[in-house]
């Protein structure tokens, strides 16, 4: 939602040099040099709607980081993912991507003098497309959190409205982090909603998943200023205690509690409860979730400066996936944790395939 995390404002970056977490800062397309002489010509009409500046806008890499989300809430709520989960998980997408949308655009005009490079402001694309984008594909999350059924549509609306709140007027606050670790806790309890029909059981889940959001979220507000380790020291300390809990405090599934599974999604069968393969995978995911967080957060707490606070980031949002895995297998759902886990190499192998290894997901 929103870039995942709250990025934090810092100087323009001179075009041709690396900013915002990797992202090449340049001349917009269509720009034109001077002709011989030193006249300068009339400004090029840039071209609009570009399939890559729409890719760099809605982040497309940072997808892969949200259908964990519904996942683990169907696993923390006992059920088999089945085709409200499908539901779910494109109610997810749509919010997240709105979320996007509208982050650049109520940015717009910080980035016309902070980040030139980015698709508004180097008028790639039109700031009434992005809003007109974030509006719709509110509406289409809506629409198929109420296909999921009305526990589902219960929570998806509060989301969208945490996601508004949070890049209309939240962002910048003391309760930015808080609506940033709101909004990853309720798409986690859309899962559940719509897949069991309740959040209930899947609320200690989602306060986990809160927590991990909220710590990175606070790393970001430095990101491209440094200069805080207390931040950073607290996301490892988090983490440190989120493994633990992940992995030494797994949860039983209610017992009674099945949904029909959609072909090709595995999900917690009467023989998946919490035994010794759930147990496994708790460890080894929870331990993978620490081994992507913590290292940046100590090296951010050791130096806090801008580059190694912006890999903290980076690291505290790739671990957001093993963190849904180990969710998932602690909730007994092993087949799905396993699932969710392969989202972070398809995520890397589609960015390096479409050629977006570049595009910042902050």
């Amino acid at each position: 939602m929103s870039r995942t995390i709250a990025a934090a404002r810092g100087a323009s970056v001179p075009a041709g040099e690396t900013g915002e977490a990797g992202a090449v800062a340049g001349p917009a397309p269509g720009d034109t040099a001077s002709p011989p002489g030193g006249a300068v010509p009339a400004p090029s009409r840039p071209r609009f709607g570009g399939a890559g500046a729409w890719a760099e806008l809605l982040r497309l890499p940072a997808l892969f980081t949200v259908p964990g989300d519904a996942l683990a809430g169907a696993a923390a709520a006992g059920a088999r993912p089945g085709p409200r989960t499908l539901l779910a998980i494109g109610s997810s997408l749509c919010l997240y991507e709105a979320g996007m949308a509208l982050n650049d655009w109520a940015d717009r005009a910080e980035d016309a003098v902070e980040r030139p490079h980015r698709p508004l402001p180097s008028g790639r694309i039109r700031p009434a497309a992005a809003l007109t984008a974030a509006c719709g594909l509110t509406g289409a999350g809506l629409a198929l959190a109420a296909g999921a059924g009305r526990p589902a549509l219960a929570v998806a609306a509060p989301l969208a409205a945490t996601v508004w709140a949070y890049d209309l007027a939240l962002k910048h606050t003391p309760a930015g982090p808080a609506a940033m670790a709101a909004a990853r806790g309720l798409d986690l309890l859309l899962g559940a909603a719509a897949t069991g029909g309740t959040t209930r059981t899947a609320l200690p889940s989602a306060a986990l998943l809160g927590a991990h959001t909220l710590a990175v979220t606070a790393v970001s507000r430095r990101e491209t200023g440094g200069g805080s380790a207390l931040a950073p020291l607290a996301a490892l300390a988090t983490t440190g205690a989120l493994t633990r809990l992940v992995t030494h405090r797994r949860t039983r599934p209610p017992a009674g509690r099945r949904a029909a599974a959609a072909p090709g999604l595995p999900g917690p069968g009467p023989a998946e409860h919490p035994h010794r393969a759930a147990g496994v995978l708790a460890t080894a995911l929870g331990a993978a979730y620490a081994a992507t967080a913590a290292r940046p957060y100590f090296h951010a707490t050791l130096n806090p400066s801008p580059p190694l606070t912006q890999r903290a980031v980076g690291g505290g949002i790739r671990a957001t996936v093993p963190l849904q895995a180990a969710l998932a297998a602690r909730s007994g759902a092993a087949a799905t944790s396993l699932l969710v886990a392969a989202l972070a190499p398809a995520g890397r192998m589609f960015a390096r395939r479409a050629g977006m290894r570049k595009v910042s997901i902050t």
